[in-house]
């Protein structure tokens, strides 16, 4: 009768485990805008930024550099 606890504590975990849920990542802030940097050479395209808070924010980064800026995928 000893097998008894032990089963139970392995089905008890094994519950417990089954419980956890895959949550999204989410940030304390919302970066609804990204700017898409220019590419090197004669590329047509460089890395994206997701950081800014507003459309102004973000052409008032890329004016000097000359990127675009575009609603955030994420």
């Amino acid at each position: 009768m000893t097998r008894v606890p032990i089963i139970v504590l392995f089905v008890v975990a094994a519950a417990l485990l089954g419980e956890t849920q895959a949550g999204n990542a989410q940030s304390a802030y919302s970066y609804p805008w990204c700017a898409i940097l220019p590419g090197a050479g004669s590329g047509s395209g460089g890395a994206m930024s997701c950081y800014y808070t507003s459309r102004e924010q973000c052409r008032t980064t890329m004016s000097g550099i000359g990127g675009n800026c575009v609603e955030s995928p994420y």
